[in-house]
């Protein structure tokens, strides 16, 4: 007889899958949630859970607001992730408990775009779904049950959203329609649930990242076929430990400050009669910043020097991680920092004089790391987090800094995870 999901955890036969996941050390934590999730499952649905899936997390190492201008990035998944127990029910049903959260339940019948779904979980799982049976998926006898937990902090810059996205993704792809997405393929349909129906016009990268696994560049050139190279990444080798500072400052609210930073590089793409900055050639743009400043003003244009520069920079820091660089990988890692500070301008909402908790936390480090190691803005900015490359011998120190600051657990030490999105059974 075969064995149940939990008899094969309870077993130790997960172990390998965990260890792989999550490394050694961490083996008694992940049977204890992985077990928690059962648990969580039973006492919702009643039964047991078929299998478990799991999506990363994700870091941007490269590449500031450059994935949505079909740019390029540099990435990696994280070993936080989110993960789920799930049964297949054929209900017709997608009925999704996340511990500590209202139950939603999704109609496969029923996947037209809601309104007042707008920024709401709910509207990622219909989307996905919906974007699934576009691509000619039949829900016919479809349906099922997910209970979900993440260590993946909502705000943290981490991706939570993309990471929830990847998952849904990964089970309808696994449950109904035969594995036929790649990673990739699978990153584009939570991009697409997350443009048409949660209403952020975000980029490409977080998704991939998350999907996909490792540290990865991307180049986003041909967005419906990215360039996707994996590069070898040991942080502990090098001496150093990555870093996820917590500042406070969530990113609610700040969907009309992302959507700015789009709109204005529209705009200056749009005077040379093209849709994003990739297309527009960096020699023809510098002749016309007379022009720009007068249709689409200063802070659009130094947007457009950010994208110019920080795109050549992410090819420039995954060309250093391929031929060991670990130095000059760093010294790029804080021009971006840099750059996103005083160009992007995403580190400080606009308008906010008394409140610039991210920029706050930005400086504090430099100030710890005196010198050493690289901090940089972390994914969407406004809010949310920095990322830190701090040298081992400093760490102690460093994590006391931030957190005597910015309170206990502000600082994240993570590892980079060997895969993306992927199934337990």
């Amino acid at each position: 007889m075969a064995q149940t999901l939990s008899q094969r955890l309870c077993s130790g036969a997960l172990d390998s899958q965990l260890i792989y996941l999550y490394g050694p050390s961490h083996l008694e934590g992940a049977r204890a949630r992985y077990a928690r999730v059962l648990e969580g499952f039973e006492q919702t649905f009643g039964g047991q859970a078929d299998a478990f899936f799991t999506a990363p997390g994700r870091t941007e190492l490269g590449g500031n607001h450059t994935d949505h201008q079909h740019g390029r990035v540099l990435a990696a998944s994280v070993d936080l992730d989110i993960l789920a127990g799930v049964r297949h029910t054929g209900s017709g049903v997608l009925r999704v408990q996340s511990e500590g959260y209202p139950a939603l339940a999704i109609a496969l019948d029923d996947l037209a775009p809601r309104p007042e779904e707008r920024n709401t979980t709910a509207a990622l799982i219909r989307g996905v779904a919906a974007r699934f049976q576009a691509l000619g998926c039949d829900f016919a006898g479809a349906g099922l049950e997910a209970y979900i937990v993440s260590d993946v902090p909502g705000g943290s810059g981490l991706s939570s959203s993309a990471a929830f996205e990847v998952l849904i993704a990964n089970i309808l792809n696994d449950l109904y329609f035969g594995g036929k997405c790649s990673p990739v393929q699978l990153a584009q349909i939570g991009q697409w649930a997350e443009n048409q129906y949660f209403g952020k016009p975000c980029g490409l990268m977080d998704q991939t990242a998350s999907s996909v696994g490792g540290v990865v560049a991307i180049d986003f050139l041909d967005p419906a076929d990215p360039v996707v190279d994996a590069i070898g990444l040991d942080l502990a080798a090098e001496g150093y430990a990555l870093c996820i500072l917590d500042s406070g400052a969530g990113h609610e609210d700040l969907t009309a400050e992302y959507a700015a930073i789009t709109d204005e590089l529209r705009a200056v793409s749009g005077y040379f009669g093209r849709q994003v900055l990739r297309e527009v050639p960096e020699e023809d743009f510098t002749p016309a910043i007379p022009a720009l400043r007068r249709l689409a003003g200063d802070r659009a244009v130094l947007r457009a020097m950010h994208y110019f520069d920080e795109n050549d920079r992410a090819g420039a820091q995954a060309d250093a991680l391929r031929a060991g660089d670990f130095e000059g990988f760093l010294a790029l890692a804080s021009a971006s920092g840099l750059s996103s500070a005083m160009y992007l301008q995403n580190v400080v909402p606009t308008g906010h004089t008394e409140d610039q908790a991210l920029m706050l936390t930005i400086a504090l480090a430099r100030h710890l790391l005196n010198g050493k190691g690289a901090v940089r803005v972390h994914g969407g900015g406004f809010g949310g987090t920095a990322q830190a490359f701090v040298p081992k011998d400093m760490l102690a120190q460093f994590k006391a800094g931030i957190e005597a600051v910015l309170g206990a657990g502000a600082c994240h030490v993570l590892s980079i995870r060997p895969v993306g999105g992927t199934k337990l059974a």
